[in-house]
């Protein structure tokens, strides 16, 4: 059982994207810059993707946890938390120590992870719709929190080197929570971020294992 209703939680959506606008313009041009340099790959591409994304999950954990989501749910405040950890470390680990490396290969992970972004930026809003959802009453790319976990982990998914499995677990534990709620509030664009976390921190770890195996077979 939720602490809020159906209606409650649209009428959030609705209150938060009304005082924000039009922040999420600019959250779509983030989304659009970030798969502009994957594809260009210019001088510090990198950097500006990590950032790009820990952006999305500091402003989510900030803005629409802590101040617009803990009126009708305190654990709110929780999940604000983890959302601004999960962006402090992108930070650390991508902007700072540079361990993120983005690049589209032709592997079955990377189309996934191709998958994964296309429908947070593009499929998430018109199933929304197709729903009877309207703005500003729907939630949007890059700016609340099920999009943005989605979009994460397409992203992650389009890392070119073996990258630390810490940067799941927030991402993996929103995706079974948010998920869940999903369908309780018959949220149809957000069920597939319950197995979302499962498809991504499955192929994450047998495409790191197959690039450790392949670069300990070249240095033998």
């Amino acid at each position: 059982m939720l602490p809020f209703t159906h209606e409650q939680f649209l009428s959030v959506f609705a209150n938060y994207n009304t005082a924000i606008w039009p922040v999420q313009i600019g959250a779509d041009l983030l989304g659009c810059l970030a798969i502009v340099v994957l594809l260009w790959k210019p001088v510090h591409a990198d950097f500006v993707t990590a950032c790009i994304l820990a952006i999305m999950w500091l402003w989510t954990g900030i803005a629409y946890d802590v101040v617009f989501f803990s009126a009708i749910n305190k654990a709110a405040y929780f999940f604000g938390t983890l959302f601004v950890i999960q962006g402090a470390y992108l930070l650390y680990s991508g902007a700072y120590l540079g361990h993120l490396r983005f690049g589209l290969e032709p592997t079955p992970t990377a189309w996934v992870g191709v998958g994964l972004v296309i429908y947070a930026a593009i499929l998430y809003p018109l199933i929304g719709m197709s729903t009877g959802l309207t703005y500003p009453q729907m939630p949007m790319f890059g700016v609340t929190p099920c999009p943005v976990t989605i979009f994460t982990f397409g992203m992650l998914l389009l890392t070119t080197h073996p990258i630390s499995r810490w940067l799941f677990v927030i991402p993996f534990i929103w995706s079974l929570i948010g998920g869940s709620a999903a369908l309780l509030l018959h949220v149809p664009q957000d069920w597939l971020l319950l197995v979302s976390g499962f498809i991504a921190v499955h192929l994450m770890i047998l495409r790191d294992r197959d690039v450790r195996r392949l670069a300990a077979n070249v240095s033998a």
